[in-house]
């Protein structure tokens, strides 16, 4: 009996890794590309892309309005991917949306410059970050979700904290490629040609990514809801969500608030501000950036294993609170121009973000049944980012362009900090909850109903 069990535990963690090692290949993927356009619009398409300025932040905030079209598409494909994910599968819809941020970004590096055809390069631009964004929103739910229930109920914290550390893994790719080509190039040559070949590498990356993702397959529990589902006609998709489990959404679009400001302000403002008010050279930005982000890849599980020993929400609430100080050191910490504080000040950024990001996938599973769980977390999760991570390296832009100081940022940040601190006291302690009782409450809920 005991050896029985013993086998049947390795079946299941050989294939949670299996079902790990597919979400973050795309997830690591997806965000490659999508940090790599938010590096690019710093370093070179406020170059090549629009037209020029006596002013160097008026074409930095014309690259950063593009970057905020991909978060406006997002939410629409959080709430597309998310409809059809309930419907369909995660996997199936996975597969669907690595594809069109792939070739999104192939084509990114395939524009032609303002020099070349005028207003049409920044148009062509736009669209191609729509699509781009849209894919990105239907990425996340899916991925963690595909994980989130597959994994054991006491480990759901570490298991699908993994795909979380997609993102600072595909922002440290992103990072990397962009530091070697502009250590190993003249800035002439990386204008010209340099920069397309870190989005022309997408398309290798991407044919990997997909690959591994067709060899796993749904949850069981979502099999044996989705068989429920087409015998009783159930609703799903975001009218439920918002119908069935108000509360929730805005519970999880709350906590989502004040992480998502923080770390596009920490991995995309930050090149701007040290470029631009502290006169620091890209690569030199770029190399400390790279290693800012192997350090936050790895604390991301290790958060997520302690979500599931005290809970999910300490470790979210000891981060906001950190991230409301951050604005107010970390400003200072760049203005000296020493490397090593410049370190110090983007490392404990993304040591305070690893602390509410990593528990995410888990605190937001567990707010909603099955039959509509990808809606329900991609709503939350995407629709913030238009108001949070689209706006803020414009905001933080625009701050510093009239005030000539970082204190209004910090503030800025404080302010998310207290709205996101308010959704954490309405948030309920889900720790080790069975996704199926979930379901159960569900199924109860829909015959009273009936009754």
């Amino acid at each position: 009996m005991s050896s029985s069990n013993n086998a049947e535990r390795k079946t299941i963690r050989a294939q949670l890794r299996k079902v790990v090692a597919a979400s973050m290949a795309g997830t690591v993927v997806e965000w490659y590309e999508f940090f790599l356009y938010g590096s690019a619009a710093t370093l070179v398409f406020n170059h090549i892309l629009f037209p020029p300025s006596d002013d160097p932040l008026t074409p930095i905030l014309a690259g950063f309005a593009t970057y905020a079209v991909g978060f406006i598409a997002r939410p629409i494909g959080g709430i597309v991917f998310g409809h059809f994910g309930d419907k369909y599968g995660r996997k199936k819809l996975l597969q669907l949306s690595i594809v069109l941020v792939g070739a999104a970004t192939f084509l990114m590096g395939c524009l032609p410059t303002f020099d070349q055809i005028g207003p049409f390069a920044p148009i062509l631009l736009v669209l191609l970050r729509v699509v781009q964004g849209f894919a990105v929103g239907g990425e996340w739910g899916g991925a963690v979700l595909l994980v989130a229930e597959h994994a054991p109920n006491k480990e759901r914290g570490f298991w699908s904290s993994f795909p979380q550390s997609g993102v600072p893994l595909g922002n440290l790719l992103a990072t990397g490629v962009l530091f070697v080509l502009t250590s190993t190039l003249t800035e002439e040559h990386f204008l010209s040609w340099g920069w397309r070949v870190a989005f022309w590498l997408s398309a290798i990356i991407v044919l990997i990514g997909y690959y591994i993702r067709t060899r796993v397959s749904d949850a069981p529990i979502f099999e044996q809801v989705q068989a429920e589902e087409i015998e009783e006609g159930v609703d799903y998709g975001i009218k439920a969500v918002f119908k069935r489990y108000p509360r929730e959404v805005f519970a999880a679009m709350g906590l989502r608030f004040v992480e998502n400001i923080h770390y596009y302000l920490v991995v995309t403002f930050s090149i701007t501000y040290l470029a631009i008010a502290v006169k620091i050279e890209a690569a030199e930005i770029l190399g400390l950036l790279l290693g800012a982000h192997a350090i936050h890849a790895v604390l991301v599980p290790l958060v997520g294993a302690m979500a599931d020993k005290v809970g999910r929400k300490l470790p979210y609430g000891i981060g906001i609170v950190l991230t409301a100080s951050w604005g107010f050191f970390a400003f200072p910490m760049y203005d000296t121009g020493s490397g090593v504080m410049i370190f110090l000040a983007l490392l404990l950024g993304l040591i305070f973000h690893a602390l509410m990001y990593a528990g995410q996938p888990a605190i937001m599973s567990e707010m909603f049944p099955t039959r509509m769980r990808n809606s329900g977390v991609s709503t939350g999760y995407q629709v913030t980012a238009i108001v949070a991570g689209s706006f803020a390296p414009i905001i933080a832009t625009a701050l510093l362009q009239k005030f000539d100081s970082s204190v209004p940022i910090a503030f800025y940040l404080l302010a998310a900090a207290i709205i996101s601190m308010v959704a954490l006291l309405f948030t309920k302690e889900t720790k080790g909850i069975d996704l199926r009782s979930l379901d159960q409450v569900d199924k109860d809920r829909r015959h009273a109903v009936k009754r």
